[in-house]
C-alpha cells in the first residue's frame, strides 16, 4: 500500500468517525456514551489528528445511533459493502414515524403555550409544564434528525404503492 493509499484511507476513516459523533449527538455525547473523556473524543473527531476509535467504541456508538458508519467506511475501502436488504423500508419507516412524533410534541407545544398565554401571564408551573413539553420536543426532534440520517446512509428512499423500495 503506498503512503497516498494509506492517507486516503486514514482521511475515509477521520470522516466517517465524525459523521458517526455527529449522528450520537457530539463529543460531548458521545464521550458518555463510550465513557471516554471529551478530549479523547474530540481528538477522534479531528481530522488533523491521528487518532483513530477502537473498534469497540465504533461499534458501541454505531449501535447507538442505528448506522454503522465506521463500519461501512471499512468495508468500502476493502471493496466490500454491507448488506442491508430492508435498510430502505426501515429507513422510510423510521423517518415517517419520527415525523409524526415530531408535529405531535409541536402540537402539544403549542397548545400549552396557547392555553398558558391566554390570560396573558405565565405562573411558574406552567413555565415548568411548558419546559418539559421542550425538552420532550429537543428529544423527538433528535430522534427525527437520526431517522433522516439513516435514509442518507442507505441512499434514501422512493415511496411506492404505500411502502419504500
Amino acid at each position: 500500500m503506498t503512503v497516498a493509499n494509506a492517507d486516503q484511507r486514514h482521511y475515509r476513516i477521520k470522516a466517517a468517525q465524525r459523521d458517526l459523533i455527529a449522528a450520537c449527538g457530539g463529543i460531548q455525547r458521545a464521550a458518555v456514551i463510550v465513557d471516554f473523556s471529551d478530549a479523547q473524543v474530540g481528538r477522534w473527531n479531528n481530522g488533523a489528528q491521528p487518532d483513530m476509535m477502537p473498534v469497540h467504541v465504533a461499534l458501541a456508538l454505531e449501535g447507538e445511533c442505528g448506522m454503522p458508519l465506521v463500519t461501512s467506511a471499512m468495508a468500502s475501502l476493502n471493496n466490500r459493502r454491507l448488506a442491508d436488504p430492508d435498510g430502505a423500508v426501515e429507513a422510510a419507516n423510521g423517518v415517517m414515524r419520527s415525523y409524526a412524533d415530531v408535529v405531535r410534541q409541536v402540537g402539544e407545544v403549542m397548545t400549552a403555550a396557547a392555553l398558558h398565554l391566554s390570560d396573558g401571564q405565565i405562573t411558574p408551573a406552567e413555565a415548568n409544564e411548558q419546559d418539559k413539553l421542550m425538552a420532550h420536543l429537543e428529544r423527538v426532534l433528535s430522534d427525527h434528525r437520526k431517522s433522516l440520517a439513516q435514509v442518507k446512509a442507505v441512499g434514501g428512499f422512493t415511496v411506492v404503492n404505500g411502502g419504500a423500495a
